[in-house]
């Protein structure tokens, strides 16, 4: 009897348990744990440096990226307030930005940076508040980011003038040239002028164009020649997002042509730059012409790609890829930004606060459900608190290995660092990789049109 008992007793038990509650229990790191961790750098923010671009969390100064600031810390941050739950915090972070933001600036800022933390941050606050003003200020910034695609082959400059809408720096990289789409494409849905599309579209066009034949890209690319200025092929720093892009292109406006080209893309990517060795299967860098191997360097920008394998289906890969990427961080328990991985060397001993080793365990956890990538969460959690934290917020790293601090916490941190960690470690799944594309600074962007 007392075992029928013992049996009825667990049966109630599992039928009563959600899923999201066994996984709550799984480690002890919560999501909880991550918005009090998110609050203590916000709150660091608000008290030394409210109203500009980021804190100076060593020094406690504020700092802006262009001498005048354009809010990149509290734009950033506002969907991840957002998403948190954080009522009080976005409604301040909304106010200032309403009463402050304003981009009628005598400054030339680089488009890309703008464009994924400002634009993206505005869409996607649009998006989840439902505030007009907030499409309005997007709208603005779109029209003096736009002429930088007044190339002779319309792929873009680096860097404009927010009031003269002067361009210069024509050298560009795939990254600052290919990560545009998702934003200027949902600027022009949401606003109904499509030249936001088309611009950004071509650009991505005109560089898918000048490939070299066995289907690879190079670092660096003249937009007024059209002639590649350095030929290294790789998947990071300068490249990485390039094929996000064209994944999440596809994915979030069904461009079918975006769809082709990130499939050839892959092909060439997965068959020329991929690289399994005995230390693990990596990524390196090869001659975009013939594919051959010039580098065996991997760092935490190129620890995206598993995400972006797991968008592809390419499942087997991604774990693969995030199991070197997991390697790297044990190494001295907070990631470099670069190491050989054939000799498993540091190559550049700093750690920025990153976020794409946890954006991969985020997609890897929603697409195999394996409660491994919540404990690589709970890890990586546990060694951001030991090494980063500060009385004001999180530093920055000098050396990982012998973790001295740097005086930079970047507005990534926010937008990404710790919503990728919430959204992992959030049993309710607050937001589902289903119903949003995420920009390349994490601001979830919705099909609502």
């Amino acid at each position: 009897m007392r075992n029928i008992f013992f049996v009825l007793a667990i049966t109630f038990a599992c039928v009563a348990t959600s899923i999201a509650q066994i996984r709550s229990k799984l480690g002890t790191i919560t999501s909880e744990m991550v918005k009090e961790e998110f609050l203590h750098a916000w709150n660091g923010y608000k008290q030394y440096a409210w109203g500009h671009d980021a804190l100076k969390p060593l020094t406690k100064q504020p700092h802006d990226w262009y001498g005048t600031s354009l809010l990149m810390t509290p734009v950033d941050a506002f969907d991840t307030m957002v998403l948190m739950g954080l009522k009080k915090e976005s409604e301040e972070a909304k106010k200032l930005i309403f009463d402050s933001l304003s981009f009628n600036k005598n400054i030339d800022v680089q488009c890309f940076e703008v464009t994924i933390r400002l634009l993206g941050g505005l869409l996607s606050a649009y998006q989840l508040d439902g505030d007009k003003r907030f499409l309005i200020l997007a709208e603005d910034l779109g029209k003096r980011l736009l002429p930088v695609f007044n190339s002779p082959t319309g792929m873009p400059y680096r860097y404009v003038h927010l009031q003269t809408r002067a361009v210069q720096k024509p050298n560009n990289n795939p990254a600052e040239i290919g990560t545009l789409l998702i934003e200027f494409g949902t600027l022009s849905k949401l606003t109904g002028d499509s030249i936001y599309y088309q611009k950004a579209k071509n650009a991505l066009v005109q560089l898918y164009n000048r490939r070299s034949p066995i289907g690879l890209v190079g670092s660096w690319i003249n937009v007024e020649t059209g002639k590649w200025t350095n030929t290294s092929s790789h998947v990071g720093g300068g490249i990485d997002s390039y094929y996000e892009y064209l994944v999440k292109a596809w994915i979030l406006f069904g461009d079918k042509e975006c769809k082709t080209m990130a499939d050839e893309s892959m092909k060439a990517i997965n068959l020329y730059v991929a690289d399994s060795i005995r230390s693990g299967f990596w990524y390196g860098q090869v001659d975009m012409n013939t594919g051959k191997r010039t580098g065996t360097t991997f760092g935490s920008l190129e620890a995206f790609m598993p995400a972006l394998l797991c968008l592809t289906n390419d499942i087997s890969r991604a774990k693969k890829v995030q199991q070197s990427c997991y390697t790297m961080w044990n190494l001295y328990n907070i990631e470099p930004e670069e190491i050989n991985y054939a000799t498993m060397n540091v190559t550049s001993k700093e750690y920025v606060l990153r976020p794409e080793i946890i954006e991969s365990a985020y997609y890897l956890y929603h697409y195999t459900g394996d409660v491994q990538y919540c404990k690589i969460g709970e890890k990586i959690y546990r060694d951001l608190v030991h090494y980063c934290r500060n009385d004001v917020g999180y530093a920055s790293l000098k050396n990982v290995i012998t973790k001295e601090k740097s005086d930079e916490m970047e507005s990534f941190f926010f937008a990404e660092t710790m919503k990728y960690l919430y959204l992992l470690l959030e049993p309710s799944g607050t937001l589902s990789l289903d119903s949003v594309v995420f920009n390349t600074e994490a601001h979830p962007i919705r099909k609502t049109w």
